[in-house]
């Protein structure tokens, strides 16, 4: 069984929609943040402000690593795990890659604290969404939009699915 990848900004919804999509489909769930978090036995907050970004994506490359050495998994990304090139060849083999396309203004509007790139700074938000948008564009197999809720987006990915299988 191939691999569900979910990308895209932080606070998107990767980690609910996989889950949801997971459960509905008998897949495993990995997220790659916890991934980090476990093998550091702290929070990528606590990471970023002890270690800085680069120790962070080195984390976070060697999870990608991890995650894409499973078989029947949804997987759901940290934001940036598009940053670098080889993470996303190590997912993208493994299966089909989704980017969950939430508008900013919509991520802005909710509180992120948890989130140290974005925290809860709006323009944060849009310039992160800027800067990464042709990133997830380009290594997303699918694209899913404008999503009510979690599972409203599920049912999305489910029909995206359905289809790749009958074409």
């Amino acid at each position: 069984m191939d691999n569900i990848v979910l990308i895209g900004m932080p606070g998107c919804g990767k980690t609910s929609v996989g889950q949801l999509l997971a459960a509905e489909l008998g897949f495993s769930f990995v997220d790659t943040d916890e991934l980090v978090e476990r093998e550091e036995n702290r929070t990528i907050p606590a990471i970023f402000s002890a270690e800085g970004e680069g120790y962070f994506r080195d984390l976070e490359t060697r999870a990608a690593k991890c995650a894409s050495g499973l078989k029947g998994a949804v997987i759901a990304t940290g934001g940036g795990m598009v940053l670098r090139p080889e993470n996303m060849e190590a997912l993208g083999e493994t299966g089909t890659v989704i980017f969950i396309d939430r508008a900013p203004e919509d991520i802005a509007g909710e509180t992120h604290s948890g989130r140290p790139l974005i925290g809860n700074d709006r323009e944060r938000v849009f310039s992160l969404y800027h800067a990464r948008i042709d990133l997830y564009r380009r290594y997303a197999g699918h694209i899913v939009g404008n999503c009510v809720s979690p599972r409203q987006c599920m049912r999305d990915i489910l029909q995206l699915l359905d289809k790749e299988r009958t074409v």
